[in-house]
């Protein structure tokens, strides 16, 4: 082919290139008129399936590339425009009662699930009784409890949806509910809950600065602990617990709770105890419910971490529950010697009687004498007289430890 063919062949190509363009924007021309002209929800159809039919063509079109960088791109301004294209569709459609539904139940869900302050539930029963005011939903009746409100919005949902609002011949039936809806979230949105309150706010609301003498330990909030500690206020400290930011604060909500064991606390301490939290391991124990047994009794193994064992040992004993007599005798073999020994003391606050005769040959085989003693106290603990006898005959035992337990159970 000679250069000059080759040179026609270019300039053939360009012309394509530049026609194809043309083309497309001549298109996209004609999809704003139709845009521009449409009424009705099958118009905004046919200029749906036009845009679609475009954009599949353009993405498949070999269009040129600009030759300077300032040149615009026409791949990209066809693109652009065609994405604005489609906004002034979506624009155009609608509203729809689905918008409404969609709005009603989100703010249904928001009343259901936000904990609301004194001053805010008095602000979300006057936005929901302006939306159900509304003539279209023909409400009878305010809502007078955040439980009403919850009720009386799920049923203007269904209400709405049942009316099978149609786009076009309802337009200003739907643009009205959909107006009082936004105005709904907006009030549920000014409304003031729980979490817009500080942490200062929070604890003053559940009276925790009505205790404080404040010429006491600071910070007051530790003081409150100590009174709540004192009243044996179990549920003032775990709302601190909850509520309390600091290392500080939240180690002294926990040792009160230790120093008195309520009953109110099994469900949180329940949880940390799931986290391997010692303390709440502790608190447990002190508890003294059945129900953290199944958890604990799977830390009895933890010989990885003897404090964590430790706690536990200690917590299944003061339980007193059977369920850990075998896991916990099993540890009177181990390798370590404290590990033997907290078994040992731990079985004596079960009480068990199947532990008497492994406690036994502990106190009789066993080379520390620590372990020995412990076995030996957990014998007397148990006090059966089969427990009492085998301790009983160590009164002349070189370990002056366990000496003082034989003479206990002579």
């Amino acid at each position: 082919m000679s250069e000059d063919e080759g040179d026609a062949g270019d300039e053939s190509s360009e012309e394509v290139a530049v026609a194809d363009v043309e083309a497309l924007r001549e298109r996209l021309d004609a999809i704003s008129e139709a845009l521009d002209a449409a009424e009705t929800e099958p118009e905004l159809d046919e200029v749906e399936a036009d845009i679609e039919s475009l954009e599949e063509d353009l993405e498949a079109a070999e269009l040129p590339e600009p030759d300077d960088e300032d040149e615009e791109d026409p791949a990209e301004a066809l693109d652009s425009d065609l994405s604005e294209a489609r906004d002034d569709l979506e624009e155009q459609r609608g509203p729809y009662g689905e918008d409404v539904v969609a709005n009603v139940e989100e703010a249904q869900s928001t009343v259901a699930d936000t904990r609301w302050t004194e001053d805010g539930e008095p602000d979300v029963l006057d936005a929901v009784n302006d939306f159900l005011g509304t003539d279209l939903l023909d409400v009878s009746g305010d809502a007078d409890s955040i439980e009403d409100a919850e009720t009386f919005l799920e049923d203007a949902a269904a209400t709405v949806e049942a009316m099978g609002l149609d786009a076009d011949d309802d337009a200003e039936d739907i643009a009205s509910l959909l107006e009082a809806s936004e105005e709904l979230l907006a009030g549920l949105e000014d409304a003031e809950e729980w979490d817009d309150l500080s942490q200062k706010e929070m604890l003053d609301y559940h009276g925790f600065y009505d205790v404080v003498d404040h010429r006491k330990d600071f910070p007051p909030e530790w003081n409150a602990i100590k009174t709540f500690e004192r009243d044996m206020d179990a549920e003032k400290i775990l709302i601190g617990l909850e509520m309390f930011e600091s290392d500080f604060m939240e180690r002294h909500c926990l040792e009160s709770l230790e120093n008195f064991g309520p009953e109110e606390a099994l469900d949180p301490m329940m949880q940390r105890a799931q986290r391997r939290d010692k303390r709440a391991i502790s608190i447990l124990g002190k508890i003294g419910s059945d129900e953290p047994v199944e958890t604990l009794v799977e830390y009895v193994d933890a010989d990885s971490d003897k404090e964590l064992q430790k706690v536990t040992f200690r917590a299944l004993g003061e339980i007193g529950s059977e369920e850990a007599t075998q896991g916990i005798a099993n540890k009177l073999v181990a390798e370590d010697a404290m590990t033997r020994s907290r078994a040992a003391r731990s079985l004596g606050l079960i009480g068990d009687t199947r532990a008497v005769e492994p406690l036994a040959d502990v106190l009789e085989n066993d080379e520390d004498d620590t372990v020995r003693s412990s076995a030996a106290w957990a014998l007397n603990r148990i006090g059966t007289e089969t427990a009492l006898d085998a301790v009983a005959e160590y009164t002349d035992d070189h370990s002056f430890l366990v000496q003082e337990e034989a003479k206990k159970a002579v």
